[in-house]
């Protein structure tokens, strides 16, 4: 059985990722029967709690106060709706609720004690709880844990050379040191990034390297694929190639064996047949529902559909929680 390592140089990654498509495919679908139930996808749902003015300059991302974009503002969602969205969320499968808001850093007040009070709420109700609300310290996230927070995401979005091309309103330490506290407080760690930004392979090999060489690995690892949104900075860049992004998923699966490898953003753009590699490829988790914070997603009806095309089972809600 593949173990997990943690010192993976960049020039292995690459002869990972640039080995023959069918020796990695096949490569990264041992590993995934090595350490997960084949044909089990965990559903994950995604809920902005508050959207937009966002006074981060993000170059992919429709909620920056600073792009014209189709996104409203909208202010932080009352405890009741969030958890009738978080019910509907595990009537239709889900077992895990994340919930979202435009923030650069979490402020302790009213509104982050009513994300306290959502996460409590979600919780009891036996699903996982994920957030993302931007930086955040170790007592605050000690207190998220303590109301019943699983997970918490924080993307690294690219490679510590590239970042810079996307995003100047926060810095690569900035969120190393947000992951760190993290850790710190006891919280699982949803991390991962995005390809399609105009990145080089090389960029994307050194995300890869500074995703699996974090120990322990983050516990779920998201792979975004660019939505270029128009009014964004990035609203025209090139798609990326739909098997440069599957090598991707496929190398992230060898690296971090025990990790949940999440079907991402983009996933709209991508034919049934693109995202049956994907999970041969070793993607196991998915965000379910119609939308990602703002931008979409395919429908619940149209992920049924393809789960019984592929007899693909969704992970249980486990117990325990």
């Amino acid at each position: 059985m593949t173990s997990p390592r943690h010192n993976w140089t960049v020039d292995e990654i690459a002869a990972l990722y640039d080995q023959p498509f069918l020796d990695l495919i096949y490569e990264a679908q041992t590993v995934h029967r090595q350490h997960f139930k084949a044909g089990e996808i965990q559903k994950s749902t995604l809920l902005s709690i508050k959207t937009g003015a966002c006074s981060e300059d993000c170059g992919y991302c429709p909620q920056s106060a600073r792009y014209k974009t189709a996104v409203e503002r909208e202010p932080l969602l009352d405890l009741q709706t969030v958890l009738e969205k978080a019910h509907e969320a595990k009537e239709s499968g889900s077992s895990r609720f994340c919930m979202g808001a435009a923030w650069r850093e979490v402020k302790d007040g009213p509104d982050f004690d009513r994300v306290v009070e959502m996460v409590n709420g979600v919780s009891k109700m036996g699903m996982e709880v994920c957030c993302t609300l931007g930086m955040i310290n170790t007592t605050q996230a000690k207190r998220l844990k303590e109301a019943g927070l699983t997970a918490y995401n924080h993307n690294l979005d690219t490679s510590p050379e590239y970042y810079g091309d996307i995003i100047t309103t926060r810095t690569y330490e900035d969120r190393l040191n947000t992951i760190s506290n993290l850790r710190e407080a006891g919280v699982q760690l949803c991390c991962g990034g995005i390809v399609g930004l105009g990145e080089s392979k090389q960029d994307r090999f050194r995300l890869l390297q500074m995703l699996a060489n974090q120990n322990p690995h983050p516990e779920s690892v998201p792979i975004n694929k660019l939505v270029a949104v128009p009014g964004t900075p990035l609203s025209d860049q090139k798609e990326i190639e739909i098997l440069e992004f599957i090598r991707t998923i496929a190398t992230a699966r060898i690296l971090m064996p025990q990790s949940f490898v999440r079907l991402s953003a983009g996933r709209t753009e991508l034919s049934d047949e693109a995202q049956a590699l994907a999970f041969m490829a070793g993607a196991n988790s998915i965000f379910a529902g119609d939308k990602l914070l703002t931008t979409p997603n395919p429908e619940w009806n149209a992920d049924q559909v393809l789960f019984n095309k592929l007899g693909l089972k969704e992970l249980p809600i486990s117990p325990s929680n």
